[in-house]
């Protein structure tokens, strides 16, 4: 199952390096919860589709460096490059914690710096 969900999350972020949000969301629950420790908390598909909308206008460049996987949970820790709407770029240090439900990713809480 562990391995399984890793597997998930590679294929959904990659779908969101080509600007595939939508099929990055088919691979969440419906009621997703998505919490970035200090700043928000999004609930459900449509919060954080209007927040993909707003935070990706330009397609993030994700670095990887450690994905471990232990049962319904998945941490990838990393670095993003994100634009904002002035266009200047920042990079980012981040830590994902995913837990999954019935193969889907149900729930995240992002540590980004």
């Amino acid at each position: 199952m562990a391995e399984q969900n890793k597997t998930i999350l590679e294929k959904a972020n990659a779908l969101i390096t080509k600007g595939d949000y939508e099929g990055f969301l088919s691979f969440c629950t419906e009621n997703t919860e998505w919490e970035f420790v200090g700043d928000k908390i999004l609930k459900g598909k449509e919060a954080v589709r209007q927040y993909m909308a707003i935070a990706y206008l330009e397609l993030p460049k994700f670095m990887v460096e450690h994905l471990i996987a232990e049962n319904d949970f998945v941490t990838a820790v990393g670095r993003i490059s994100m634009k904002d709407r002035d266009g200047k770029t920042t990079d980012y240090s981040y830590c994902d914690v995913w837990r999954f439900e019935d193969g889907k990713m149900a729930q995240l809480k992002a540590f980004v710096i």
